[in-house]
């Protein structure tokens, strides 16, 4: 069915990212991660009704519209195409091509491991001869922004295999013998509520990225906070169109930024403070050190610099070094550790 044919299909707006009253660390994770996938994903901890479903579900109005093979499963892109999209150019077949907006892909908490990674149709492979490979979330969320809400209360088997999937960029699925792999390259975005229980630490670690959230303690941003959910649900589409500009600036921004990641280097007296941040505030293994480099390397950009300075690697240590550091669980760690990073 085309798109618009049927009133239920029609999607309701979203509420602005770019109407997010504060939450600045968040929101900056958030666009690092969409110029460098690499950083690794981002997982947001916070209470409830702190805008952490609300800004990751606006994330896709600020990419462009991408290429996309129009029936490929995975989303794939004509120029690199996944092995079954080159089986078909291989044999002479034009691949139909479309323009088609990035989406968040939402996993819910009681997906099967079927649901997320796909499955072999066995019975097919049984009467026809032929293994038929029935897609899961992961394919969709191929080239797209994957959401797990409440990703401490997934079961910590397929929050493994989700990590390594978004690890890396393959998915591979094995049943009776027989092996399907597929491209799964997506931007992971984690929330939940520590209230609610932890994520076990070894996966944790394993986000580019985590950042705290709470409730905006100053009386005006939470009035402000008030009057513009009131607008949003009084008039989505006006309150969406009157955003629209911020939103278009945000989303010029980090094309611009993606354009230029590429062209940005880093010095020795940078890889020396990534070492000193790393060791001073006494983060386990070299996972910490290489994510804070791809950070800082994203705030370059994001600022338009084509050199990271210093300043990138201590405001990317907040973002990416909380939740490594030592000696205490993560739900007493300090998420403010800017005056130790001064003090390094």
């Amino acid at each position: 069915m085309e798109s618009g044919t049927d009133p239920q299909n029609q999607k309701a707006p979203t509420y602005p990212f770019a109407a997010i009253v504060g939450q600045d660390d968040m929101k900056l994770a958030l666009m690092v991660n969409l110029v460098n996938a690499k950083v690794g994903g981002v997982l947001i901890r916070g209470e409830k009704g702190t805008a952490k479903s609300t800004a990751v579900r606006a994330l896709a109005e600020l990419l462009p519209s991408q290429e996309t093979v129009a029936d490929c499963p995975y989303n794939c892109n004509p120029a690199e195409p996944c092995p079954e999209c080159a089986a078909r150019l291989a044999g002479g077949e034009d691949l139909p091509v479309e323009q088609r907006q990035v989406k968040v892909v939402e996993l819910p908490v009681g997906a099967t491991e079927d649901r997320l990674l796909g499955t072999l149709d066995l019975e097919s492979a049984l009467s026809q001869g032929e293994a038929r490979f029935l897609p899961g979330i992961l394919a969709a969320a191929n080239r797209q922004i994957l959401y797990v809400d409440e990703v401490n209360l997934l079961d910590d088997h397929l929050v493994d295999v989700l990590l390594d999937a978004a690890a890396m960029g393959i998915n591979t699925v094995e049943r009776e013998s027989i092996s399907i792999s597929h491209p799964a390259r997506f931007t992971l975005v984690g929330t939940m509520n520590p209230e609610e229980g932890e994520l076990r630490p070894q996966l944790t670690d394993r986000f580019g990225l985590c950042v705290q959230v709470k409730g905006l303690a100053q009386p005006g941003l939470r009035q402000e906070v008030i009057t513009r959910q009131l607008d949003f649900e009084a008039d989505p589409e006006k309150f969406a169109a009157f955003w629209e500009a911020e939103g278009q600036k945000l989303s010029t921004r980090i094309k611009a930024a993606r354009q230029q990641l590429p062209t940005i280097e880093a010095g020795e007296a940078v890889l020396l403070r990534v070492v000193a941040v790393s060791l001073g505030l006494g983060t386990d293994g070299h996972r910490g050190d290489l994510t804070l480099l791809k950070c800082g390397l994203a705030l370059a950009a994001l600022e338009g610099r084509h050199q990271v300075e210093i300043a990138d690697i201590d405001r990317a240590a907040l973002l990416a070094l909380p939740h490594r550091l030592r000696r205490r669980p993560l739900s007493e760690m300090e998420f403010d550790i800017a005056d130790k990073i001064k003090r390094i």
